[in-house]
């Protein structure tokens, strides 16, 4: 990979995208990128922290490519007719994508471990992350979100870490087919369910994903990861919450609110296991970091006793504090099973829950509209509250023929409590206005960072 080329992102902000800049950036590359939300005003530190660090922000209007020597990385969310793209194209400089950017780094490594499924990839890719990191493996990291454990007053926007080992751990998406690029030694894959595309085509990505790899780190206890293990063989660790044939096999799971334990067993090894993150979701993506590790031959009590470590991923269940008698939690659930999982742990523990849940896009809410009925009307108890706003958009084409009323219309014909409002903070409003001591107030949503600052100002809002 030329790192002696200049690299301008647009879309610099994106969870996807700042990382890589500054992995970029740390390997000596010269960085500059534009962002919609910067123009806009919106999450200011993050750009500060670019800038820290060397990367010259330009404003989206295509100023900021001025070379045909430039690489210009562009994400799924960047349209043809942003400025940027058309500067580009006029002065006939490279355009990449995200992922094939990320795929040249990745594929070079010694160790690649391609972390990937519909739901936990963040978690899981933090959980590896940490794991060799604290057992001295100096792995370079790619993540979608901020991981805890490597926050610091020099890193608050810690997605990314540099290594010098040639160990590579990234996650890696699906939902733009991007997926198919990535070459990994070793393939790890939580679950598949519908989300961005169809099933049909999810099957064969995944499946071509595992075929790439030395080694599969598969999950027993979803349908489609099963199928893949019985079909890659022997090139398999499995772990399972069910299935005691499983190569890793947990039991013995204990909730607490601040995190569980569990008891893994692995061919005569056995592990006592404390997380620091709640929810049986976790279990399953610890399984699958414990898993890697025994795929790197690392004992199974070396590695649980650096998982217990681990502090979690910024978003994921994350409580932003309490006031009155009434808990603020900021969480990424975005699609049904994600969802579902937060619903499931939080009810674990008493108190009402009030749930904002932004959808990240028009087009997801229309694909999954019944999928999202369903996973409100099965997993709201009977005097939870849900309220969501119109779709989170942000400039762009759109086609907005379903809409958070449609959603909340099924979830109210269910028999569950759900409103929709036009804008965020009139959803805010009622949520102040309904909560009371013993309330849990939930805001769930993707793609906008602007989320958790909203989180963070219904808890001032309470004091």
């Amino acid at each position: 990979m030329d790192l002696t080329k200049p690299y301008f992102f647009c879309g610099i902000g994106g969870s996807g995208m700042l990382p890589l800049a500054l992995i970029l950036r740390e390997h000596g590359a010269r960085v500059s990128g534009s962002d919609r939300a910067l123009d806009q005003g919106r999450t200011g530190a993050k750009f500060d922290f670019l800038r820290e660090r060397g990367v010259d922000l330009f404003p989206q209007d295509g100023s900021g490519v001025v070379s045909r020597d430039q690489i210009v990385a562009i994400s799924a969310a960047v349209e043809d007719a942003v400025p940027d793209v058309q500067a580009a194209r006029r002065l006939g400089a490279a355009l990449v994508t995200r992922a094939e950017l990320l795929a040249r780094l990745f594929n070079d490594a010694t160790v690649s471990i391609g972390v990937a499924g519909t739901s936990g990839k963040s978690t899981v890719t933090g959980m590896i992350g940490w794991l060799l990191s604290d057992l001295g493996r100096d792995p370079t990291i790619m993540n979608g979100a901020v991981m805890t454990n490597f926050v610091s007053a020099d890193q608050p926007f810690a997605s990314a870490r540099l290594g010098a080992s040639g160990v590579f751990v990234s996650e890696v998406d699906e939902s733009d087919g991007s997926i198919a690029l990535y070459a990994p030694k070793i393939a790890v894959v939580n679950n598949i369910s519908l989300d961005h595309k169809t099933m049909d085509e999810l099957r064969v990505l995944f499946s071509d994903f595992v075929a790439k790899a030395d080694t599969a780190i598969l999950n027993l206890d979803n349908a489609e990861t099963a199928a893949l293990a019985r079909a890659a063989g022997n090139r398999t660790v499995t772990y399972s919450l069910s299935d005691p044939r499983a190569t890793l096999f947990a039991d013995a799971i204990a909730p607490s609110p601040e995190g569980l334990s569990f008891d893994v067993h692995s061919a005569g090894q056995f592990a006592h296991v404390l997380l620091k993150v709640p929810g049986r979701h976790n279990v399953s993506n610890a399984l699958a970091a414990l898993a890697t590790a025994k795929a790197l031959d690392i004992p199974l009590s070396v590695s649980a006793g650096a998982l217990s470590r681990f502090k979690g991923i910024r978003r994921r269940l994350e409580t932003v504090g309490s006031a009155r008698g009434i808990t603020v939690i900021d969480d990424f659930a975005h699609n049904p099973d994600k969802i579902a999982a937060t619903l499931t742990t939080l009810h674990d523990f008493p108190g009402r829950l009030l749930i904002l849940f932004q959808p990240h896009g028009f087009g997801p809410l229309k694909k999954m509209k019944n999928e999202f009925v369903a996973c409100f009307a099965e997993n709201l108890a009977s005097s939870d509250v849900l309220v969501m706003p119109e779709p989170v958009y942000f400039g762009g084409t759109a086609e907005r023929s379903v809409g958070s009323e449609d959603i909340v219309r099924g979830v109210r014909n269910a028999g569950r409590n759900a409103e929709a409002f036009g804008t965020r903070a009139q959803c805010g409003d009622r949520l102040l206005e309904l909560a009371r001591a013993g309330d849990r107030i939930v805001i769930m949503g993707a793609r906008d960072d602007t989320l958790a600052t909203f989180a963070g100002e219904l808890l001032a809002a309470l004091k």
